[in-house]
């Protein structure tokens, strides 16, 4: 058995006391990122613009424009399908850019470090 300052096979040299900073440091990294994300807004649309929905980083629906141009009494079922088209544009690139922002930061480990993010 190795005698020293290994812990669990960290290394030699691997000051806990840094570690724990580390970790520290990473998780205030993380809140602020979320911080960011809850407040960022993303922007989708259909239609050839005729239909735009801006949501935000916690994926609620913050507002949705709708041109008059599009607006057919007759069609209704169209409409819909840009609203719907929009909104889910809006929802994926919110989620593409969270991730893409928490990737960043984590450096790629994501769910890998078991439950400590």
């Amino acid at each position: 058995m190795a005698k020293g300052k290994n812990f669990g096979g960290f290394g030699g040299g691997m000051n806990m006391q840094a570690m724990m900073k580390q970790a520290q440091k990473m998780q205030e990294n993380m809140l602020k990122a979320q911080e960011e994300i809850a407040v960022m807004e993303t922007t989708g649309t259909a239609g050839g613009g005729m239909v735009t929905a801006v949501v935000t980083g916690t994926s609620t629906l913050k507002s949705i424009e709708i041109k008059p141009d599009v607006v057919d009494p007759d069609d209704i079922d169209m409409l819909q399908d840009l609203v719907v088209a929009a909104v889910n544009e809006a929802l994926k690139a919110a989620t593409e850019k969270s991730q893409s922002q928490m990737s960043a930061l984590t450096g790629g480990l994501g769910g890998g470090l078991g439950g400590l993010l």
